[in-house]
């Protein structure tokens, strides 16, 4: 659904008067139309550029976390500095030097990977499908955890905490459903999440 400038201000923490500047701007770059019912809907050119800007996030986080040392918890803000002033040319050199990945640092896909030379195909990557978040009714046992969604990215503590216990994508945890909270558990390190979170927490059967 296209969103509301509403829902933009709060997802990112900024003013009403803010997001209404930023949505004029981009309006008036084609980059997107405010529809009758007031919502939002890119462009092609907007859908195009976004794509460009998330492709240079995920693919910073994984530079910051995996070749620079950054801690997990902190790569997601840094990465979006680095988003908007890394060039063309650096991202494909960055996208070699990282082995060409598929997926962030919190296990999200790479998006627009056909302009580096990669056709996206998910065929051989067992991440993503048949996915769950860790709230979803009578989700219990054994699975794998595929990805965390970006608002938990935000969140520096509640990652520190999965960090430290080993909850990273691709790690497989016994899942526990409880009346007020989800319960997940690695070899003996358990971390109660409240459902709020635990809804932006994906899995897939092992």
């Amino acid at each position: 659904m296209p969103p509301l400038r509403a829902r933009i201000a709060e997802r990112l923490h900024q003013s009403g008067p803010t997001v209404s500047q930023t949505v004029a701007r981009m309006e008036r770059d084609g980059l997107l139309t405010v529809e009758g019912d007031r919502h939002l809907v890119l462009t092609e050119e907007g859908r195009a550029t976004a794509v460009s800007v998330m492709r240079k996030h995920r693919l910073a986080e994984l530079l910051l976390v995996n070749v620079i040392g950054m801690p997990w918890e902190e790569a997601h803000e840094e990465a979006c500095r680095w988003e908007h002033v890394m060039s063309d040319s650096v991202e494909r050199r960055v996208y070699d030097l990282l082995n060409k990945p598929t997926r962030s640092p919190y296990g999200n896909p790479i998006p627009g990977l056909e302009q580096l030379g990669l056709l996206e195909d998910d065929s051989t990557d067992p991440l993503g499908h048949g996915e769950r978040n860790l709230a979803f009714p009578g989700l219990t046992g054994s699975v794998v955890v595929s990805r965390i969604c970006e608002s938990v990215q935000t969140n520096a503590d509640v990652l520190r905490q999965l960090h430290a216990a080993g909850i990273d994508p691709g790690t497989t945890v016994t899942v526990a459903q409880e009346r007020d909270g989800v319960t997940i558990d690695k070899s003996g390190d358990k971390i109660r999440l409240p459902r709020e979170v635990a809804s932006r927490v994906f899995v897939a059967a092992r």
